[in-house]
């Protein structure tokens, strides 16, 4: 009985120092999550639009947000669900994209299990990954132009602006 107990505290010890350490995760700064926000909503007010305008990091926390004069109060959350569901299932398919994630799904075989099993989830046009250095940091998500594929041109050309500074 004693040997037993040994042997699995000597596991979960193992486990345990396996486990331990730092992980580093990078994302914007507040500074920049507030720019790209601003750029984008300014950059579709410009086109027309009235959006919404939400960054997050990978864990699909806010970093930043903007409504923009007039925008719909719908797209508080939709500009929400478009980051999210990039940040949280682009990553492991390098999808850069709400419109690739759409893509995809299109392209899948017919299916019973539902299509949006999980809250926050959305396929809609509209949101980029935010890229530095070569790894996926977070997404930027707008919402509130008469379609995606414009939702998406705020986001990118936004993110042309800053795309320099993320280092």
């Amino acid at each position: 009985m004693l040997r037993i107990s040994a042997v699995s505290l000597a596991i979960a010890m193992a486990g345990t120092a396996q486990a331990q350490g730092i992980i580093t995760l990078q994302k914007l700064s507040a500074q920049l999550a507030n720019e790209l926000v601003g750029e984008s909503v300014a950059q579709c007010a410009r086109n027309g639009y009235k959006v919404v305008a939400v960054v997050v990091d990978l864990d699909g926390v806010r970093q930043a947000v903007l409504r923009g004069d007039g925008a719909p109060i719908h797209s508080m959350d939709n500009a929400y669900y478009k980051a999210y569901t990039l940040a949280s299932m682009g990553l492991a398919r390098k999808e850069e994209s709400t419109k690739q994630i759409a893509d995809r799904m299109a392209k899948a075989p017919p299916s019973n299990v539902p299509v949006f099993p999980l809250p926050n989830i959305t396929y809609a046009q509209g949101a980029v990954a935010i890229i530095a250095n070569g790894e996926t940091i977070g997404a930027l998500g707008v919402s509130g132009a008469p379609g995606g594929n414009f939702d998406e041109e705020c986001a990118r050309a936004a993110l042309g602006k800053i795309k320099d500074r993320m280092k």
